[in-house]
């Protein structure tokens, strides 16, 4: 319909309290159960504070940040910008959110204006369903949330996740079985999109709702092959994206997530968001802290 996305009109909501400091005047919508800043949000309002320090003809074509101090969640973060360089194709803009007094995050993101070119390549798109033929995320809880022999704990656990007012429409490919710790290959397949209408307007701000949607559940999947480890501790340390092709974050996209790699309490996440029509529009690439348990749980079944 035409209900206005709540990442535009609230989350992605910035306002202007000098010509490159900004504050969040949105509330922070949805909140981990860590009772940390999604980090998702810190990195779309950075880009949101970061466009509005560049011509409209120009457009990001990527970001490269890093999470240093913990976001708090009852509190404004306050949005520095830095004017780095503005060439003739390309210019930079350094970001910088602070919390309390310190940077809880450093953000750089560069700008092209358009130009063409006859060297073009790009993956192949993996055949999936489409989203019609799929179950929200919503849905999939209720299935489980309708099984009269699941656990207690469980039913609490799913129902506090379905009480969560995430502002992303998400659609698994292959939902993994929550009660399952048998280790699966490390790749996940959703299609996602902005919850709400945006509609045709800046690129950019396509570009910040997708770098809002970029960041959810993709470090989760470095997690897949390692189940049976209880989570101590999970957090984002750096993420990056590129822009690739114009698109529209409100309507459905292919979001591929892969981790080639985990250690040393650390693991690397690699992400290609699809248009439907089968064009790469974005390239995402993070790392984080992974945490757990030395000794494995026991089955959950």
């Amino acid at each position: 319909g035409d209900l206005r996305s709540v990442l535009i009109t609230s989350v992605l909501n910035l306002e202007r309290l000098e010509v490159d400091l900004f504050r969040c005047a949105g509330r922070h919508h949805w909140v981990p159960a860590t009772q940390r800043l999604f980090g998702g949000q810190i990195v779309g309002q950075a880009l949101v504070a970061a466009a509005r320090a560049v011509s409209r003809d120009e457009q990001v074509h990527s970001l490269h940040c890093y999470f240093v101090r913990t976001g708090d969640p009852k509190v404004p973060v306050l949005y520095e910008v830095e004017r780095t360089r503005t060439g003739k194709s390309f210019s930079v803009r350094s970001v910088k959110a602070i919390q309390h007094g310190k940077p809880i995050f450093i953000c750089q993101a560069s700008f092209q204006l358009s130009q063409e070119s006859p060297v073009q390549h790009q993956f192949t798109m993996p055949a999936v369903p489409p989203p019609e033929e799929l179950l929200t995320q919503e849905e999939l809880i209720q299935k489980f949330l309708q099984n009269p022999n699941l656990a207690e704990r469980y039913r609490k656990h799913l129902t506090k996740i379905q009480a969560e007012d995430v502002p992303i429409d998400i659609k698994p490919v292959n939902p993994p079985d929550i009660f399952s710790s048998e280790p699966q290959e490390p790749k996940q397949l959703f299609w996602v999109r902005a919850r709400g209408y945006i509609g045709e307007t800046d690129m950019k701000v396509h570009c910040c709702v997708a770098a809002y949607i970029s960041d959810y559940a993709f470090l989760g999947t470095a997690l897949l092959p390692h189940r049976q480890y209880r989570i101590k501790f999970m957090v984002s340390l750096d993420h990056s994206m590129w822009f690739h092709a114009p698109f529209r974050a409100d309507h459905w996209m292919l979001y591929e997530c892969e981790s080639p790699w985990a250690g040393g309490c650390r693991g690397l996440v690699q992400g290609r968001l699809w248009r439907r029509d089968g064009v790469l529009a974005v390239t995402c690439a993070q790392e984080g802290v992974i945490r757990v348990e030395q000794t494995p749980n026991q089955s959950k079944l």
